[in-house]
């Protein structure tokens, strides 16, 4: 006999528990069930701050995913995990927590015609789930981040902010960025990121936040079931009515809710007979409504290196990641009170963002659409980021004891005009899509890639940051086009930022597959509120996007239905 609730919400990443929390929450207290594919995530190890790059290692909480080889980038296939278990892709990210821009979210309501997504409304929504810890680490003046209690929530349930200390050349860092003339901002959250910051992470007091932190503990109206990979929708006609999972079936009497993100949320709609009329009869999957849009769309940021070895005693790295004595020890320091050296090494960056000159007049940027160029050249719309302190001896192979006194400063390419594309390859419904981002397909992309790994290049080469280097570990062999553009196709990274595959829109629109109510066009019931639907490629690291889309889907939800 299958259980029946109000709604039943499919992923628990951000934008699900969001969801999950912003109906749970409401007055009239909904039956809310939340499904999730993966396990209880319960283990605190897996919450060790200064870990957080080596979670998504840990097969148990990742699905494993890698792209198809890559065209343009010498025909690699690239890593693109997603988190498995409760807490999504937050439980195994790198905790960057950042907002993006305000024009983001401006242009998001302007694309879908709707201003619920504007950015004041976004960032109220944002302030609610936040409770951010807003004292810089110890010793870090107000100069590098001060940022506005207005601009901030300090009751919600999600808890972020700065790292209790810092390593010692970071504040040198930021003092050598200024020197070079990259402006400082005191909060790359306020709405506007341009500059060089501080980072706000998804952590606190040494401990990994995720997204499952919203729903604990448990109000009575909320059900979760973990191990629960949903197959596919189940459907009345052009009406969803509920899910089946394992072969069991949970039914919604009123919606249900797809949160499984860019890469799942297409796979489990193709396999219920949504999607692109051709690929589902190749897969004799019965058409129950075709729709072309599905699975396309698919953006990301991607990202490379510069790594340099570093005058001795101008960093603190050796000390710590040299010596597995020290970081045992501090393991267990971590386990006891959460203080020590996993609370401060790779647990405080810097990052920055900002405008070209020579992307905004090359010729690539000249031949966009005027309503891209238009969107690129807004104030607050970065054309790069940087982001400083990524502990990049744990992924380079071969990497050597006696370069640990490193630094490292990755170059993350925003606004790509590629689009990629996720696609059935089996009628088996727990066989994953072919994910094909298409890195580096488009002129646009190969020119701002060339620039922004030239300009961060350009910064290396300042007297600031130049006096320490004693060698280089990773770098493009010279700042030519061919040699820059040949660094990014052998080195580039996917930043597991998938966005956009069941694009939002306007009815009538060719890409559209769900309205500016999370609507799935077509089909009654069935409604899609995660990254899949942003019709932007915001200007952050995007777990702060989702958790937005999630709770703007479910505030649409609790008005729609009444549960005020």
């Amino acid at each position: 006999m299958a259980s029946e609730y109000d709604f039943v919400v499919v992923g628990s990443g951000p934008a699900g528990c969001a969801l999950a929390y912003g109906l749970v929450h409401s007055a009239k207290k909904p039956k809310v069930l939340l499904l999730e594919a993966g396990g209880k995530n319960g283990d605190p190890n897996l919450r060790v701050d200064g870990q957080r790059w080596l979670t998504f290692t840990n097969k148990d909480v990742n699905w494993g995913y890698k792209t198809t080889p890559q065209t343009h980038c010498a025909g690699r296939e690239l890593d693109y995990s997603r988190g498995l278990g409760l807490g999504g892709s937050s439980a195994i990210n790198f905790g960057v927590f950042t907002v993006g821009a305000r024009d983001d979210y401006d242009e998001w309501a302007r694309i879908v015609g709707d201003d619920a997504f504007r950015w004041e409304h976004a960032q109220a929504r944002l302030k609610r789930l936040e409770n951010f810890q807003s004292n810089p680490p110890a010793g870090v003046s107000s100069k590098y981040a001060a940022p506005k209690p207005s601009d901030h929530g300090s009751a919600g349930p999600l808890r972020v902010g700065y790292a209790a200390e810092c390593e010692a050349d970071l504040v040198p860092l930021l003092d050598a960025f200024e020197r070079a003339g990259y402006p400082l901002n005191p909060d790359h959250n306020s709405g506007n990121p341009i500059g060089m910051s501080l980072l706000i992470s998804s952590a606190h007091k040494g401990l990994r936040s995720t997204s499952h932190d919203l729903l604990v503990p448990y109000p009575e109206n909320l059900t979760v079931v973990t191990e629960a990979p949903v197959q596919r929708v189940l459907l009345d006609g052009k009406r969803a009515v509920g899910v089946e999972a394992n072969g069991k079936r949970y039914l919604a009497s009123k919606e249900v809710i797809m949160t499984a993100g860019s890469l799942d949320t297409p796979r489990i709609l193709m396999h219920s007979g949504i999607g692109p009329k051709e690929q589902l009869e190749k897969y004799n999957i019965p058409v129950v409504h075709p729709c072309a849009a599905i699975g396309q769309g698919l953006r990301d940021h991607a990202f490379v290196p510069l790594v340099y070895t570093r005058r001795e005693g101008s960093t603190d790295r050796a000390s710590f990641y040299g010596n597995q004595a020290a970081m045992d020890a501090a393991l267990e320091e971590w386990k006891q009170h959460r203080t020590g050296p996993w609370t401060k090494f790779a647990t405080e960056m810097a990052i920055g963002y900002f405008k070209s000159d020579a992307i905004a007049s090359s010729a690539e940027f000249k031949s966009l659409p005027a309503d891209e160029q238009r969107y690129l050249n807004a104030e607050t719309v970065p054309h790069y980021e940087v982001f400083t302190h990524f502990p990049i001896h744990w992924f380079l192979p071969g990497f050597r004891n006696e370069d640990l006194n490193y630094s490292c400063l990755l170059v993350f390419l925003y606004n790509a005009q590629a689009r990629g594309t996720v696609t059935l390859q089996s009628s088996d419904p727990d066989v994953p899509l072919l994910f094909d981002p298409n890195f580096l397909a488009h002129p646009f992309d190969r020119r701002s890639a060339i620039e922004a790994l030239r300009e961060v290049l350009r910064f290396t080469r300042t007297e600031a940051y130049a006096k320490d280097i004693v060698s280089t570990i990773a770098a493009p062999k010279s700042d030519s086009d061919e040699d820059l553009l040949a660094y990014w196709e052998q080195t580039i990274g996917s930043s597991w930022h998938m966005t956009g595959t069941v694009k939002m829109g306007k009815p009538g629109d060719a890409d559209a597959v769900v309205d500016n109510s999370f609507r799935l066009m077509g089909i009654d019931g069935l409604r899609v509120a995660d990254m899949s639907v942003v019709p932007v490629l915001a200007s952050c690291h995007v777990q702060a996007v989702a958790y937005i889309t999630g709770a703007t889907c479910a505030e649409k939800l609790v008005k729609e239905y009444g549960l005020e």
